[in-house]
């Protein structure tokens, strides 16, 4: 187990324990001292997450005798209290899900455009994208599914809806310690929190320092509301009113119609077979599962273990795998409700060796030449990854897209809106802000929503339940989901090392190589000669997932990037 212990400052929680029911039946979580545990093992069930409190109180509810839906939930609102960031009730994500009887279970609660938006809402007379309005402020605003999915999910848990929500309001009514990462990412957002929002908030009242007890009353009140009344304590009454109301200060479109009429949707997930493990992934308007697809099956042919991990041989040919699947990204993928988008054929073995029949091993390809297939058919977000004692395996991917989406934190109800807008085509053509191209499949139309790289994924072997992995990080996370998969499938690495591996990214566009600081420097000095265009850059993502080994154990891994945790029983 590796553990790595948190130094915060302390609130006695016997103070306060009669007023926070859950919290009193499980001590051992405090949020007013806590450790960050990067790996463990459990002979039961595990639960890796963006934060330490949230990961506990997933697992303290499968050991209430919920199962690995009712954790989801449960540390879904968790996060949205425990790491603004990211973790949210005002954005949207992904639920994928395998049951312990082997049935899939996909749910789309990305948020969708309202019902007021147009295709050129973002640009100016002249045609060119104001780019501020499609990020900062209201106006960036997609309508939120967050909450609806996790009621969806519902359908398949154990517990009561209030039971899970229950730890959720207890941290943000009595608090919780942060930690120095927390303190510094809210005082540097202090000054946009505050011209975004048409008031000040929890967030803004003070400048942080670790060891801070973080109080977010209004967003209890607003968990309490959903608790009560489920959908309707969100996307109705008063905080729906609070909602629209926010809109009025920064251009936002959401109207009261548009909440009433958001509703999740069920999706069939991405399959496929690589090297023996059958993989599950998120078919659109996630762009991940197909990417991941076309990638692996691009590579298959080759003996990617006996190249080496991250050596020149295997990243060159990754790099041109990447490339080549990003460019149909821009060009195919987008909300299968609105553009017919051609999976089958994207994801097929007949077309992945099309692809890569102009691929030269050792020489740099470039994206002036390589185009998309002609087919015939945030950068924060979170991830955790559940795996309960039956062996029902959850994977979640939720964002607000941006880190604390629009800067906007809705006056009276506490919690912060996406800027999900931005993740269509503003302008086909003109990339977004991670870089991404997009066309008429990603274009903008009420209703729809928009593409996204979000790629919660699940691995079985022989049959049975093996990996829960995932990750934030934009348009990087279909790239490091499939460095993950490969360190571990052919490189085999254990899954902390995999996740931990320094991380490299090619999308097409632009014809360019990012890698994290800690890259191996001959590596890189390799790719040069060959010609490749390489630009060391910060880290990517936060990785985490559990993995099932031969004896039964849940091993599970948060990453070395981030206050990432594991908990479980």
């Amino acid at each position: 187990m590796m553990v790595l212990t948190l130094t915060l400052a302390n609130l006695s929680i016997g103070i306060l324990v009669n007023a926070q029911p859950f919290l009193k039946k499980h001590p051992a979580i405090n949020p007013y001292n806590y450790e960050v545990v990067k790996e463990a093992s459990f002979s039961k069930a595990a639960v890796t997450s963006a934060h330490p409190l949230a990961s506990m109180v997933g697992a303290a509810i499968m050991k209430d005798g919920g199962n690995a839906f009712d954790a989801a939930i449960a540390t879904q609102f968790s996060l949205a209290v425990v790491f603004p960031g990211a973790g949210n009730i005002g954005g949207g994500g992904f639920m994928l899900a395998r049951k312990a009887n082997g049935e899939l279970i996909g749910i789309d609660y990305r948020e969708a455009a309202p019902g007021k938006a147009t295709r050129d809402m973002y640009l100016d007379a002249q045609g060119n994208p104001i780019t501020k309005k499609s990020l900062d402020g209201a106006s960036a605003s997609g309508i939120p599914g967050s909450v609806a999915g996790m009621i969806a999910t519902h359908a398949y848990a154990k517990l009561s809806l209030a039971k899970l929500i229950e730890p959720a309001i207890e941290l943000a009514e009595y608090g919780y310690v942060i930690t120095a990462r927390e303190a510094n990412g809210l005082n540097s957002q202090k000054a946009n929190f505050l011209k975004n929002s048409s008031a000040p908030s929890a967030f803004t009242q003070r400048e942080w320092k670790a060891g801070d007890t973080l109080y977010q009353p209004e967003l209890a009140a607003t968990l309490k509301r959903i608790q009560e009344k489920g959908l309707a304590g969100f996307y109705e009454g008063e905080t729906a009113d609070f909602i629209v109301k926010e809109m009025q200060y920064s251009e936002g479109i959401i109207t009261k119609e548009d909440l009433k009429n958001y509703q999740p949707k069920f999706r069939k997930p991405i399959e496929f077979d690589y090297k023996g493990h059958h993989i599950i992934s998120f078919s659109p308007p996630s762009s991940g599962g197909i990417i991941i697809a076309q990638m692996l099956k691009m590579i298959e042919p080759f003996n990617v273990g006996n190249m080496g991990q991250n050596t020149e041989a295997s990243v060159s040919l990754m790099i041109e795998a990447q490339r080549r699947a990003y460019a149909d990204r821009a060009e195919h993928m987008g909300d299968p409700d609105y553009w017919k988008v051609p999976t089958k054929t994207l994801i097929s073995d007949e077309y992945a060796k099309d692809r890569m029949k102009d691929y030269v091993p050792g020489v740099a390809g470039s994206s002036k030449i390589t185009l998309a297939g002609q087919v015939h058919e945030s950068e924060e977000t979170t991830h955790f990854s559940v795996i309960d004692a039956k062996g029902n395996m959850v994977a979640v991917t939720t964002t607000l897209n941006d880190t604390y989406g629009n800067k906007t934190i809705v006056a009276g109800a506490g919690f912060l809106l996406n800027n999900e807008m931005d993740d269509f085509s503003v302008k086909p053509g003109s990339p977004n802000m991670y870089g991404a191209l997009g066309g008429e499949a990603n274009s903008i139309v009420p209703g729809k929503r928009m593409l996204s790289s979000m790629t919660p994924t699940l691995v079985t072997l022989n049959g049975k339940p093996y990996i829960s992995i995932g990750t934030p990080g934009g348009t990087t996370i279909p790239n490091q989901v499939f460095e993950g998969l490969v360190n571990i499938i052919d490189h085999k690495m254990t899954l902390k090392a995999a996740i931990d591996a320094p991380k490299f990214h090619h999308q097409w566009i632009p014809d360019v190589v990012g890698v994290e600081s800690d890259f191996p420097e001959a590596t890189i000095e390799a790719l040069k000669v060959k010609g490749y265009n390489i630009v060391k850059r910060g880290k990517f993502g936060r990785m985490d997932g559990v993995v099932i080994s031969k004896d039964g154990k849940r091993t599970a891994a948060g990453d070395k990037r981030g206050d990432d945790s594991v908990a479980g029983y």
